[in-house]
């Protein structure tokens, strides 16, 4: 489809408030070719090719269309999927096309973290299921706007589940159910680690030009169609604020999630401080590499780890730091021992207790009975739903909301802002001691100290000190054809 032809499609669907969405309850559909589940995947880079994928090996699944701003992206899918499946399927650049096309049921949404939410409410409008990826928003407000949609559209059939895949992993599922008993005593403090390796993503001289397979209009949906200031198009906007969350709102929310599930906490905290930076290279991300965050749940706080550089003298071949085993994991520490992964050890060290493990295999399977037995109270239903989901990317968006106010401080600076709590103090020297192995001297370039911001679990509003200025980052901004109603 050529550039002409696309324009024509923007306006003449979707121009000056055409772009409103038709609603047709999950039971009015058409039933697919054979009872097969008729499913589009939105998002077709590296993930959705996971999905496209999975589906392929899933009995009564057609991938009956596919969707992407890169039309090459759409046209590789395509044709995996007809050699695969013997038919090939509808092919989409405009998500807002294919959310109305009544022979789909369903969508898997892998697109750009700006996208998730967008695309993830229009669809369930449109009465087809649904099924996104970690983060499910790019800010707290849409987020709950997810939640909305979730549960007004629940009530015509319509199932909303995201792809936090830890939900469905038998060995934490184990976890939940034997720490009831206390069996390493209270609770104390749990952990969510990403100890990933990310390298700089290079710096350019000037706006660079989006790929030509690329719709950039479509590409950047709700945000304004900004200077692309990065050498790889895709990908590299994980690292880029409009389009991104940096990697506790990219990888983060996996354990994010798991880590808020272990001390059963349904809502936001009430207050959170982050204090990060992006160390070793100078590049054209604007997001941390290396980061914490204290999130004061009552009464075991969660405590949240972000190290994109090796162990040392930024040695990408000696590999990366740990934490009691977990590098991209959990740990929940209790007064008698601790979890760690898949296992259960006392303070001495001495395994106690394995949980089987499956990496979350059969989260896919959860959404797909779900909606064939179209079941509200099913299984795991609660731990998959969008409320779930919604929850554990919000506390991503606060700790950045923090961070992102933040300023340069000194190590003094940030310890004094911790206060008299040794366990936070601990984990801001480990902190500053990572920087400083890898050649960083933290006295010259500083950390960013963000303030302790106070936050409404119920409104899902910062409030006192500092609010006016972090509620801003409450609530995206949103282009005409590419917003989300207040009341959806």
């Amino acid at each position: 489809m050529n550039q002409t032809r696309r324009n024509f499609l923007h306006r003449s669907l979707f121009a000056a408030g055409a772009g409103t969405f038709c609603s047709l309850p999950a039971s009015a559909r058409a039933a697919g070719a054979n009872g097969d589940l008729r499913v589009a995947v939105i998002g077709c880079g590296g993930r959705g090719s996971g999905h496209v994928n999975a589906c392929l090996g899933q009995k009564g699944v057609r991938v009956a269309a596919v969707c992407d701003a890169d039309y090459k992206a759409n046209e590789r899918n395509a044709q995996r999927i007809e050699d695969k499946q013997g038919s090939k399927p509808k092919s989409y650049e405009d998500y807002r096309e294919l959310v109305q096309d009544k022979d789909i049921d369903a969508v898997m949404i892998a697109t750009p973290n700006h996208l998730h939410s967008l695309i993830a409410i229009a669809a369930a409008q449109n009465g087809k299921h649904v099924y996104v990826e970690k983060p499910v928003s790019h800010n707290i407000w849409e987020g709950r706007k997810l939640v909305e949609a979730a549960e007004k559209y629940g009530r015509e059939g319509v199932v909303v589940q995201h792809g936090m895949q830890r939900r469905s992993d038998v060995g934490w599922r184990e976890a939940v159910e034997w720490i009831k008993d206390e069996p390493l005593g209270k609770m104390t403090v749990s952990r969510g680690f990403c100890y990933k390796p990310r390298k700089s993503i290079g710096k350019v001289d000037g706006p660079q030009q989006p790929p030509p397979e690329v719709d950039y209009n479509l590409w950047s949906g709700p945000r304004e169609m900004l200077p692309i200031m990065r050498q790889r198009f895709h990908y590299d906007w994980h690292w880029q604020r409009p389009w991104g969350n940096g990697d506790i709102g990219n990888q983060g929310p996996h354990q994010m999630d798991v880590a808020r599930w272990l001390i059963g906490q349904e809502k936001c905290p009430p207050s959170v401080l982050s204090i990060g930076g992006r160390f070793g290279y100078d590049d054209d991300a604007d997001t941390a590499n290396t980061q914490i965050a204290f999130f004061a749940y009552d009464p075991v706080p969660l405590i949240f780890e972000v190290r994109g550089l090796p162990e040392r003298n930024l040695d990408w071949g000696k590999g990366m730091s740990h934490y009691k085993g977990a590098r991209v994991g959990n740990v929940l520490e209790f007064e008698g021992g601790y979890i760690s992964e898949s296992k259960a050890y006392d303070n001495d060290g001495k395994t106690v207790k394995k949980f089987g493990i499956t990496n979350g295999a059969g989260h896919l399977e959860n959404w797909l009975a779900a909606i064939r037995e179209g079941i509200k109270d099913g299984k795991h239903e609660h731990e998959l739903s969008a409320h779930t989901g919604h929850i554990s990317s919000a506390l991503c968006h606060m700790a950045n909301t923090s961070y992102y106010l933040g300023a340069e401080a000194s190590k003094e600076e940030c310890s004094a802002a911790l206060g008299e709590n040794a366990m936070n103090s601990e984990v801001f020297e480990r902190f500053a001691t990572h920087v400083e192995n890898n050649g960083v001297d933290i006295a010259k370039v500083k950390p960013t100290l963000g303030p302790l911001l106070r936050f409404d679990p119920d409104a899902e509003r910062f409030t006192g000190e500092g609010a006016a200025e972090a509620n801003r980052w409450v609530k995206g901004d949103y282009r005409e054809g590419f917003s989300i109603p207040d009341e959806v």
